[in-house]
């Protein structure tokens, strides 16, 4: 589970801030129970929220040189 959950974390970008709602848009093209991937997201550490925003807290980054 942890593992699928690191995939789907990559998603966000680190350091960026995301309203509730774009959570849900990338997250609805993942799985229909979003707001179930959401919670799990947080609860694994991988992402945080405090007053209605969110932003990546953990996973794997891609640390590989750009083109």
């Amino acid at each position: 589970r942890l593992l699928l959950l690191d995939c789907v974390a990559q998603e966000f970008e680190p350091g960026r801030q995301y309203r509730e709602a774009e959570v849900d848009e990338i997250l609805k093209e993942v799985y229909d129970d979003h707001a179930s991937l959401r919670r799990h997201l947080i609860d694994e550490g991988l992402m945080s929220r405090e007053s209605g925003m969110y932003w990546r807290t953990g996973g794997t980054v891609d640390v590989s040189p750009g083109d």
